[in-house]
């Protein structure tokens, strides 16, 4: 199983749950930091977006980082980065 990817979210964002939703439908996995929560995540979500606190701000396990993407940016985001790590002769 591949590793999750890591979403930075707070409880009341509505687009957050969406995409959340949105990617469990699709088996992919997201572990979620409630950036309200932990002021460590809160500076790191401003240090990948010009200083603001933009949830969802989603990090791939290859250290990419997107901020608001679709389902569709994720899933083609994934795609690439497994072909890019697959087997090699």
């Amino acid at each position: 199983m591949a590793q999750p990817l890591t979403m930075y979210t707070t409880r009341w964002c509505a687009y957050c749950r969406r995409l959340k939703s949105a990617l469990a439908r699709d088996g992919i996995e997201v572990t979620e930091v409630d950036i309200e929560a932990d002021p460590q995540a809160a500076e790191y979500v401003m240090t990948v977006n010009g200083g603001f606190q933009t949830v969802p701000t989603l990090v791939f396990p290859d250290g990419r980082a997107m901020t608001n993407p679709s389902p569709a940016q994720v899933r083609e985001h994934l795609r690439n980065a497994q072909r890019a790590n697959g087997p090699r002769p």
